[in-house]
């Protein structure tokens, strides 16, 4: 089933892109429609166009830079250019784009590439005055304009060009058919624009699952001891399996979890992670981990479970094809990559999965394994705690709610479109629409950041209300897994019934739209609000009643 629209406009013959792209099978799986040949700027410049249908949910561009910029061409002839004639022209393109990806989901735009058998100026091409200097302005004036815009992202396509080598440009095509690249530029794009849908749906992979021996380190570290695995040094297989636990980390460092599930004794396996003088990863990098003899794909769902995660944001990664093909069976929607024998080609395995694209990095993001950390030193607390009241007690929970404002916008944004469990609505916006939903009268939306002794969760709830017919409205009610079940969802409504006071609404509403992953907030509503007799889904609270803030919580 088709997931919306993609519009595919050029200055070029895009039909064989079209076609790689309808028959890529990887999700999103959408309609692909080819604008009219060389329309780029008549399309861009006319919202009522009839290319921007309302299916139309993303859009690639794709330019040669000597169709957007006459100083280019000129340049190209071998006639002097002034750069700023030049950059005034990418600006203005560059607001096109701008403009068209207000309308749209997703506005894909790949960078501006050359044929490298154009050589310019030759030794001083990349000099002012040069064809390839020029190129890189443009490049660049592209990107710091498209920067700070939330649905348009500049792509690649020097990589997609890099791939396919020598056959990137055949002038063949263009005289023949106006196409400006080989297909294999285009078989090298189509991948990337749908890891680029898939995470700005926020289905970006949020978890790794990952082996210790033969996978982490080279041998088995219960036969032969921390002192004789391959990891560093100088050897080939030790520098190999450093340079992966690199990348992991790196991926660590943009948000994503990283566990670990290994056939091994607990206390000896950990104890290497910890004392290895060459190991990049801790036990302090993980968010969880199962260490013992029993069924991986058992516990990669126990892990998923504690974490507050779905199978489908899962990644396993083992050296061992017979239990690479056990996930795969029993788990079948945990994404189990096939993994190379030799630990040289780790690094480049990893670095090719393209599930781990989203849109924006934050602060939370850079700091979601330390918390998990944390959260892991609560369970272990609460472990001796005779019951969870009081173990709520000890945590001196602290939550501080604020405005949506901007510096805390892009932040909130990225809340909304990832959060999927406790949501109320699953609402999905961008940081203009929610700066215009917000600036109307009637509506408000606070955000929560929550801390305890244990650390800082950072900024992990939303709120949004309005007013409407009878009373209020809960519109919004978002909450990060992270922070489930320690009360944060009743302080969030205890703050919306007092702000239905404060406006004077006699009733609070709050209608529940049902997804695949968003039942346990169904499940709080249910627990804790009174179901309207008149809807389906729907739940309400007088206001003359208090609604209790949780008392082993601070408010501020």
């Amino acid at each position: 089933m088709s997931e919306g629209s993609c519009l595919l406009l050029a200055d070029f013959n895009v039909g064989n892109l079209a076609a790689y792209m309808r028959n890529d099978r990887e999700e999103p799986v959408v309609e692909i429609i080819e604008a009219p040949y060389d329309q780029v700027v008549p399309v861009l410049a006319d919202p009522t166009h009839a290319c921007w249908d309302g299916l139309v949910r993303y859009a690639v561009v794709w330019t040669r830079p000597e169709s957007v910029s006459p100083t280019f061409a000129d340049m190209l002839r071998g006639r002097s250019a002034d750069i700023g004639e030049l950059e005034t022209e990418v600006d203005s393109y560059a607001k096109l784009l701008i403009a068209a990806g207000a309308r749209l989901r997703l506005l894909c735009v790949p960078i501006w590439v050359a044929d490298p058998h154009q050589r310019g100026l030759g030794m001083a091409d990349m000099r002012e005055g040069g064809i390839a200097y020029a190129l890189l302005r443009m490049n660049a004036r592209l990107l710091a304009v498209l920067n700070s815009d939330s649905k348009v992202y500049a792509l690649d396509a020097q990589r997609w060009c890099a791939l396919a080598g020598d056959r990137a440009f055949d002038p063949r095509l263009w005289y023949m058919g106006k196409i400006a690249f080989g297909n294999e530029v285009f078989k090298a794009a189509v991948p990337d624009l749908k890891a680029a849908f898939r995470g700005i749906e926020g289905r970006a992979k949020k978890m790794i699952v990952v082996d210790l021996d033969d996978t982490l380190w080279g041998g088995a570290v219960g036969e032969i001891g921390v002192e004789g695995l391959a990891l560093g040094g100088h050897n080939r297989a030790g520098e190999a399996f450093l340079d992966f636990q690199h990348a992991l980390k790196a991926l660590q460092c943009r948000g994503i979890l990283l566990t670990i599930v290994s056939k091994n004794e607990e206390e000896v396996a950990l104890a290497a992670v910890d004392s290895h003088p060459e190991m990049v990863l801790r036990s302090t990098d993980l968010a969880s981990w199962r260490i013992d003899w029993g069924d991986k794909a058992a516990h990669i769902v126990s892990l998923a479970t504690e974490l507050n995660l779905g199978l489908q944001d899962v990644v396993f990664i083992d050296d061992n094809a017979a239990e690479r093909a056990r996930v795969r069976e029993a788990l079948p929607t945990v994404l189990v990559p096939d993994w190379p024998a030799d630990p040289a080609h780790y690094t480049r395995a990893l670095e090719q999965l393209r599930c781990f694209d989203a849109p924006i990095r934050t602060w939370e993001d850079t700091q979601r394994n330390r918390m998990y950390a944390d959260e892991q030193a609560r369970r272990q607390e609460r472990v001796v705690v005779a019951s969870l009241a009081e173990w709520l007690q000890t945590l001196e929970l602290k939550v501080v709610l604020e405005h949506v404002k901007p510096t805390n916008l892009r932040r909130t944004v990225q809340l909304m479109n990832k959060t999927n469990q406790m949501n109320l609505s699953t609402r999905r916006l961008s940081e203009a629409e929610l700066v215009e939903w917000t600036g109307q009268p009637g509506r408000e939306a606070w955000v929560c950041c929550v801390e305890d002794r244990f650390g800082d969760s950072g900024l992990t709830g939303l709120l949004s209300v309005e007013q409407v017919s009878g009373g209020g409205r809960i519109v919004d009610f978002v909450l990060s897994c992270r922070v489930m079940g320690r009360g944060v969802e009743e302080t969030l409504l205890h703050h919306a019934v007092v702000r239905a006071r404060a406006h004077g609404w006699c009733k609070l509403l709050a209608e529940y739209l049902p997804t695949q992953r968003n039942k346990p907030c169904f499940d709080l509503l249910t627990r804790v609000l009174m179901p309207s007799s008149d809807a389906v889904n729907c739940f309400h609270w007088d206001t003359c009643y208090d609604f209790s803030l949780p008392a082993h919580i601070e408010l501020a």
